[in-house]
């Protein structure tokens, strides 16, 4: 597949402040690509970059060939960005927020009256064109930026945390949208905290921290390679917890890690559930589950809270 993202060494400074720390990766044409980390791992700002509105301190950045440096009016014109904050016009209804932003691409009426009907119907939205902003939902809100994004037919669609505090109906059908799009050929950058939004959505992603990329992988490969197939999670104190401690750690094939009152045990194989069940009873204080996206994230950057 062709590379349409092109990112070698990237850093961004503000003053002191290091936000991008020389990171490297490539986005491929038709793929959804994520960008996953806590908050000030360096998200938002490398798609700002890529978007073109904070410059490159050091390093090298084309988008579709072209330097970010150079050529930032075309490169804006190939790119539909939602960003994480809601910018709409609370002035003007649904379908004048699409007309308007149409205009920024020099849009010939009938095309861009074309498009918007296109980009409602996709998004469930006709019904609400014609109210204002100040009468929707934030989910309404939400999937009217989406839309908004795809009026110039864009050759990357950028996602800054698309789905920020909708519930799980208005969540999903974000997703649903998403997915078709990719499905369409359309290339997406995503910028999200949501784990189970990028397993949903992701082909490959990375993982950022404190301005570096930890790893980078399909959703899959990382959580067979960094949490394993099983995870247990013990609810244990006192002597019970040390006891069953020393005899996991023991055992080859399973890794214990200690949060709290929790020992949280991964299992490279499903066989490692049968030698957890051996060493610890079974009882309300022993959760089975499969290893996710969440583990790998939580087993890299921490558990702490990060500000």
């Amino acid at each position: 597949m062709n590379v349409i993202v092109h990112a070698r060494n990237l850093v961004k400074r503000y003053g002191d402040f290091t936000a991008v720390d020389g990171i490297s990766f490539d986005i491929r044409s038709g793929e959804c690509f994520g960008l996953l980390g806590p908050n000030g791992a360096g998200k938002t700002t490398t798609t700002r970059m890529i978007a073109c509105v904070s410059p490159v301190t050091a390093g090298e950045l084309t988008v579709d060939g072209l330097d970010v440096r150079r050529e930032p009016r075309r490169i804006k014109a190939l790119l539909g960005v939602v960003p994480q904050e809601d910018n709409l016009d609370p002035d003007l209804s649904v379908r004048q927020n699409l007309a308007v932003y149409a205009r920024y691409f020099d849009m010939p009426r009938a095309l861009a009256e074309e498009r918007i009907d296109e980009s409602l119907e996709l998004f469930q939205l006709l019904d609400k064109q014609h109210q204002t902003i100040w009468a929707l939902s934030t989910g309404l809100k939400r999937r009217l930026a989406v839309a908004r994004g795809l009026i110039n037919q864009p050759k990357i669609l950028v996602l800054d945390e698309p789905t920020t505090g909708l519930d799980p109906q208005a969540r999903h059908l974000v997703w649903q949208k998403l997915r078709y799009l990719r499905g369409q050929g359309v290339t997406m950058l995503l910028c999200t905290h949501y784990m189970e939004e990028a397993t949903h959505l992701c082909d490959r992603l990375v993982i950022m921290h404190q301005g570096h990329i930890l790893v980078e992988g399909t959703p899959d490969a990382l959580v067979e390679e960094h949490a394993g197939h099983e995870v247990v999670e013990l609810h244990l104190r006192g002597p019970e917890r040390e006891r069953a401690l020393t005899q996991l750690e023991a055992r080859p094939g399973l890794t214990v890690e200690e949060v709290e009152d929790i020992l949280y045990v991964y299992a490279r194989t499903s066989d490692g559930r049968a030698d957890i069940a051996e060493l610890v009873p079974e009882s309300e204080r022993v959760v089975y589950r499969h290893a996710n996206l969440e583990d790998v994230f939580l087993r890299l950057t921490g558990r702490g809270l990060v500000e």
